[in-house]
């Protein structure tokens, strides 16, 4: 029986992205699993491999249907004088956006199992013209998804967000009861396949002490706890309004299954800070399945050898465990 192919998207050509495909393509455990189809360059694959002292790809493809082994989906978006390693470039974000729209046609398609995306650069697909500020809101209006969410699963923290690539004084008006709601019902229905079983589901509050009863805003009142509300009356084992800074204290960790946030680092924080290497970022409410690293393309530190691709392994898994 043939294993399920996994679109993996190479991201940012500048950043870690190559380095990381690199990485997976050549793990074993990996390959026991699926099949990986990194859809990318194969020139800037192998530009990586010499300048991080990695193994080139062993197997690059011109159709999926050649894909029967870990291997690269040559797509021809970006050539070795368009760009530098490190460096922003219109020219890298309009590749990483070409990358994910091939795996997201593959995936509607039928052609591949699944999408795992490596990291875009938010400035690069700026400067191209791309006009999204990141992975989730892409695949939301690629698909024609009528409602969508982030989730980040690690095993320490399970977040979900109610708004995400935004600034903060636009959050309190971009929260309603009906977006809170749409938010912990997808981030349920995902925790029951994954972990299985009813979840435990907490809500955090958006102000300072959850608002300490209208003292530090009037969202909580308004807005969360008629979501919270509506939740429970629909069977949903929901707590909250809960405070920010005691929410994710061990013993309250342990007992929560999924965490409902009202702003993307209300809980991107504590996940990283706690287990930056093996957390997933994943969009749900789509009618594909898409999983992505929980890291940006550290520019910093491209082309020199030093990234982690664990959570990138990561991210393979968990579309597994979706399809």
């Amino acid at each position: 029986m043939s294993l399920p192919k996994i679109a993996v998207t190479m991201g940012d050509p500048a950043g870690v992205g190559p380095e990381v495909c690199l990485h997976l393509l050549q793990n074993a455990e990996i390959a026991r699993l699926c099949t990986p189809v990194v859809f990318g360059d194969a020139a800037v694959l192998e530009q990586a491999a010499a300048q991080c002292r990695l193994a080139k790809p062993g197997k690059v493809i011109g159709g999926l249907g050649e894909a029967d082994a870990p291997c690269v989906l040559d797509i021809g978006a970006i050539g070795f004088g368009d760009f530098e390693t490190g460096t922003v470039n219109a020219a890298t974000g309009r590749a990483g956006y070409t990358y994910v729209e091939d795996a997201i046609n593959a995936a509607l398609s039928g052609q591949v199992a699944a999408v795992t995306t490596a990291p875009l650069n938010k400035e690069a697909l700026h400067a191209a013209g791309i006009p999204f500020p990141g992975h989730t809101e892409i695949f939301a209006a690629k698909t024609h998804a009528p409602r969508s969410c982030m989730l980040q699963y690690s095993s320490e923290i399970r977040a979900v967000f109610a708004t995400t690539h935004v600034g903060y004084s636009e959050v309190p008006k971009l929260l309603t009861k009906a977006r809170i709601l749409d938010v912990l019902e997808l981030g349920a229905q995902a925790m029951r396949r994954i972990r299985g079983g009813e979840p435990k589901i907490v809500v955090l509050g958006l102000n300072p002490h959850a608002g300490e009863h209208g003292l530090f805003g009037g969202e909580e009142a308004e807005t969360i706890l008629p979501a919270i509300e509506a939740a429970r009356a629909s069977g949903f084992d929901v707590e909250g309004p809960i405070p920010p800074d005691t929410a994710f204290l061990p013993a309250k960790r342990r007992a929560t299954d999924l965490f409902v946030c009202m702003y993307h680092d209300q809980g991107h924080i504590p996940l990283k800070a706690l287990c930056f290497d093996e957390a997933v970022n994943t969009t749900l409410g789509l009618p594909i399945v898409r999983t992505s690293v929980d890291h940006g393309t550290a520019l910093d530190i491209a082309g020199l050898g030093q990234a982690n691709p664990n959570s990138l392994f990561e991210a393979v898994k968990l579309a597994l465990k979706f399809i």
